[in-house]
């Protein structure tokens, strides 16, 4: 039974919207929720919606109409068919071409524009496209071919690839040659297409290889790859097929398709038709649990949207951060910027902040490197490095590393607690309640010899007391330990006097 937004659709197609009666004859054409799926219902809001200029209704009988159905139409559908062919779909020249001779159509220029029609469907691999120029060449020679035209003419196209073109399919995927892909794997992909769709049959489970294939067909000519022009019903039914049968980038473009969004959530040019986020949210969520990282984030767009009914911020993050975490470069930046944004609600969102636009520059992201340049900048060593002490200081010396190593002033390198300051990726510099004129600023951890001589360093200072009362002492004997131990250390123009220190 319909629901209540399918009433609404049917109320409005009845009224004549075209916009309602292409909507509606999708969801005859694919069947939903409320409302079975029927090729003559289907065929009948779509041909009202198409002569309203509509075309991707066109394109949707182009590609989904058999020519059993059409023939039968008490309306000529072949301009239709002609504009889904002109668009590029591929079958429906192949009908388009079946309807015209059959009909004896006597304009000189239609029945030309079917025969080229007829052969790009052969040269794509249509087998009843071949046969049917065939007859149509004989005919010209030796006439009398007429009963044998109409046969050809009401069968359904069925198509098909040999076995033995498998092979040479895959190497044209590895070898990068979109073309010859998309000539040699596009008769297949109709064949499977046109088995699925065979009423009265009980779909079998597609093999994982053709529904690689479907799917990779659909990114193809989605991109519009290898000179290829197609509408964009027959890209969706490669989609559909493949996306019911758990291929992860399928359910991803589907749920796109649904949302009538693009990947980083800004939404299709006009004309696209309204969105279904709960078709959009259900696919998407189906791809990511598959480990696809693109899904989480356009569904964390989805979350974000006014429009969606069940937006809620608190999900929009959390698969934004689920898509972060699986690597996706943009989730990452973006987790990033709202860390470091969010840093007055906590301090600690600086630390957070920098980890995920560690991970976006890691992937060549120059917006995130520009960031850290700015949250977390190095600045020059001040002190010299622990080879001006003798091993007497063992401590001291691991401090004026450390101090060399990360930029760190000589307050920050004598009152650091070294431990509490590491958090892995970066190092939180922070002496403002033993050195009141410090701010907390944060330096990152950027190679491998930095991590390393980090970890040694903090193995210097375990199990001893970092505080004034341990064998370090207050800042003052600290400031006078460095002064004897390593005089050029004090000559610098930022030197507390004694008096000053705590």
């Amino acid at each position: 039974m319909a629901n209540r937004e399918e009433l609404g659709i049917i109320r409005g197609a009845r009224g004549g919207n075209a916009a309602a009666q292409l909507e509606l004859g999708k969801r005859y054409l694919f069947g939903s929720a409320g409302l079975p799926k029927s090729l003559p219902t289907a065929l009948h809001w779509l041909d009202r919606a198409a002569q309203q200029q509509c075309r991707e209704a066109c394109e949707l009988i182009g590609a989904h109409i058999p020519i059993e159905l059409a023939s039968q139409s008490q309306r000529p559908l072949a301009p239709w068919y002609e504009r889904a062919h002109d668009a590029g779909v591929v079958r429906a020249g192949m009908v388009f071409a079946q309807l015209v001779l059959a009909d004896h159509d006597p304009r000189p220029e239609v029945r030309a524009k079917a025969l080229r029609a007829l052969e790009s469907a052969a040269a794509a691999g249509f087998a009843d496209a071949a046969e049917l120029l065939s007859q149509q060449r004989r005919a010209r020679v030796g006439g009398g071919a007429q009963p044998a035209l109409a046969a050809a003419a009401s069968r359904p196209v069925v198509v098909a690839a040999p076995p033995s073109s498998l092979p040479l399919i895959d190497a044209a995927w590895q070898a990068r040659d979109w073309p010859a892909y998309l000539t040699l794997a596009l008769p297949q992909a109709w064949a499977l297409v046109a088995a699925s769709a065979e009423p009265g049959r009980l779909r079998a489970r597609l093999a994982p290889a053709d529904v690689l294939l479907l799917s990779r067909c659909a990114q193809l000519l989605d991109g519009e790859h290898g000179g290829y022009a197609a509408g964009a019903g027959e890209i969706r039914l490669f989609w559909e097929l493949a996306a019911a049968e758990n291929d992860r980038d399928a359910q991803l473009a589907m749920g796109l398709w649904w949302a009538r969004m693009r990947l980083d959530g800004r939404r299709m040019p006009p004309g696209s038709g309204s969105a279904n986020f709960r078709k959009a949210t259900r696919w998407l969520a189906l791809a990511g649990e598959q480990g696809l990282a693109e899904a989480w984030y356009a569904l964390s767009r989805i979350y974000i949207k006014p429009e969606f009914s069940q937006r809620n911020v608190g999900m929009a993050q959390r698969y934004l951060e689920r898509a972060a975490g699986m690597g996706y470069r943009a989730a990452q930046l973006e987790c990033g910027n709202n860390a470091w944004r969010a840093r007055r609600e906590n301090e600690s969102n600086d630390v957070r902040a920098v980890y995920w636009l560690q991970k976006a520059s890691a992937q060549g992201c120059a917006e995130a490197r520009a960031a850290l340049d700015k949250i977390a900048p190095r600045e020059p060593g001040r002190l010299p490095g622990r080879q001006a002490l003798s091993g007497s200081h063992p401590l001291l010396a691991a401090r004026l590393e450390l101090a060399a190593l990360f930029g760190l002033s000589r307050a920050e390198a004598l009152l650091l607690d070294v431990a509490r300051a590491d958090r892995g990726h970066c190092l939180v510099i922070d002496i403002r309640s033993s050195y009141g004129r410090s701010k907390r600023r944060l330096v990152m951890v950027e190679t491998a010899r930095e991590r390393e001589a980090l970890d040694r360093i903090i193995k210097v200072f375990e199990g001893i007391d970092g505080g004034p009362g341990g064998p370090e002492g207050n800042y003052r004997q600290r400031l006078y330990r460095l002064k004897t131990a390593a005089p050029g250390a004090c000559l610098d123009t930022d030197v507390e006097s004694f008096e000053m220190a705590a």
